[in-house]
């Protein structure tokens, strides 16, 4: 071998042993990655949401139904739930205007309608006349709930937060309305509702009951003793 060679040989072989390292290690991360046999997927919103209906009123008093999925219980006291909108929707408008809403769950039977509420724009069109369902002035807030979804709650707003393209909404629950057939003999509610993928765009029913909460976890709790 040449002197003149000697050093691309040498580069040559550290070329080899670094992609070889860089190798290994990639094999490496792929089996701690795929040692607890999750994905990645990035940085996403995946979990599935519940899907309620939010209802409201304009400047000229019209009601509005707005579909909504980035929603949940914030608070226990004072009872509270947050939505978040974006500040382009009509119904962000209307409450910034009224500071208060209704949140309107509903049935497997009103799937169509749900969807539809999250179709157009109250701003274009009057989504109650076209779906036939009745809107009810609510007793302790000034918004409307629907008189065919099962459960519905009365919110005042008490904080909103901006966050990246949304504003959330804070809202404490001054009132909530069920059907009869919707409480049990514990004056609680029975499971009812809709569950939304952001993944595929789907709803989903409520599943059956798998356990009693602070019950179920109890035969941990008591080995531990």
């Amino acid at each position: 071998m040449e002197k003149s060679q000697v050093p691309i040989f040498i580069v040559g072989l550290l070329l080899v042993n670094i992609i070889g390292c860089a190798d290994e290690t990639n094999q490496m991360k792929g089996k701690e990655i795929m040692k607890d046999n999750k994905i990645s997927l990035g940085a996403e919103v995946k979990p599935m949401a519940p899907v309620w209906v939010i209802g409201s009123y304009d400047k000229a008093g019209k009601a509005n139904m707005m579909t909504a999925a980035w929603v949940g219980i914030c608070c226990s006291k004072p009872p509270c739930v947050s939505i978040a909108l974006r500040k382009a929707t009509y119904t962000h408008t209307n409450i910034m205007e009224r500071k208060a809403f209704t949140v309107n769950i509903p049935s497997k039977n009103y799937v169509e309608e749900t969807d539809y509420f999250g179709l157009v724009s109250g701003r274009n069109i009057d989504k109650l006349s076209v779906t036939g369902l009745t809107p009810i002035k609510g007793e302790k807030v000034d918004a409307p709930y629907l008189k065919e979804f099962p459960v519905a709650m009365e919110c005042k707003v008490i904080n909103t937060v901006a966050v990246g393209s949304h504003t959330m909404f804070i809202g404490e629950i001054m009132e909530v309305k069920a059907d009869n057939s919707m409480v049990d003999k514990n004056n609680s509610l029975l499971p009812c509702g809709l569950l939304f993928n952001p993944a595929t765009r789907d709803y989903y029913g409520i599943g059956e009951q798998l356990g009693e909460a602070f019950t179920a976890g109890k035969e941990i709790l008591n080995k531990q003793k």
